[in-house]
């Protein structure tokens, strides 16, 4: 029987369970605080590569094997890759008619909060904001989409549906996700002070749990970690164009 993990690494963990938190400790703990750091440094250096660091897990860590058992193959309903680009371009305007419905342009709406570091000029108009806005999308639909895809409904995923089959580990996944998320809006830091926003937060982390279930959706429907890839990169795209045109 072929084991998902490379060789070197069986000798320390098994494909269950204790791997898959092993994992969370060891990427989502330094990934909360570094975000944290760079919200109020306003260094944002690493972040990338904590987001290279989830991307490569899978391959460190998983024999060929392993790779396709959490689902790094291709698409077997590629048609369904647009359905699931759709599906996150509306996730992200849900979330976007929430924090405006709620919380107008203030720093409770999860979306001004998380443009603020996009350092976005003010009065920037016309070319020069779209060049931007295009910076900003085609970065933002690559590096987190790959890495958190691949380690949240990959790797991760995988080893907790091992033990507990995939609704749970959907659920335990989604959790990860949501209270990593947490770092990047619900702990605030304004005006040279941090602050926590319960209700916002709140919020905040049961759209992304909400979306880590839609993410879990589109990998399965489409057998491949690309359908979430593809999704998750549409709700990044639909929230860069809502910071840039829609609250600027």
């Amino acid at each position: 029987m072929e084991n998902e993990l490379k060789p070197f690494w069986q000798k320390f963990f098994g494909f269950n369970w204790k791997f898959g938190l092993f994992l969370i400790v060891l990427i989502c703990i330094p990934r909360f605080m570094l975000v944290l750091d760079a919200n109020e440094t306003a260094n944002y250096r690493f972040i990338g590569l904590i987001m290279l660091i989830s991307a490569v897990a899978p391959f460190v860590f998983l024999s060929k094997h392993g790779r396709k058992t959490i689902g790094l193959t291709k698409p077997t309903k590629k048609f369904l890759l647009l359905c699931a680009f759709i599906l996150g371009l509306i996730s992200s305007m849900v979330m976007y008619i929430a924090g405006v419905s709620l919380y107008g342009h203030s720093f409770e709406n999860w979306y001004v909060y998380i443009g603020k570091s996009y350092n976005i000029r003010d009065g920037i108009i016309g070319n020069e904001k779209l060049i931007m806005f295009m910076i900003m999308a085609i970065t933002g639909m690559i590096f987190s989409p790959i890495g958190e895809e691949l380690f949240f409904r990959g790797i991760v995923h995988s080893s907790f549906a091992k033990s507990f089959g995939n609704l749970k580990a959907s659920f335990i996944d989604g959790t990860a996700f949501a209270i990593t998320h947490l770092s990047h809006f619900g702990l605030i830091f304004i005006n040279g002070k941090w602050k926590f926003l319960p209700i916002p937060a709140l919020l905040w982390v049961s759209g992304m749990f909400a979306v880590s279930i839609i993410f879990y959706f589109c990998r399965k429907n489409t057998g491949s970690l690309w359908g979430a890839t593809v999704c998750h990169a549409a709700f990044n795209l639909g929230m860069i164009y809502s910071i840039f045109y829609l609250l600027n």
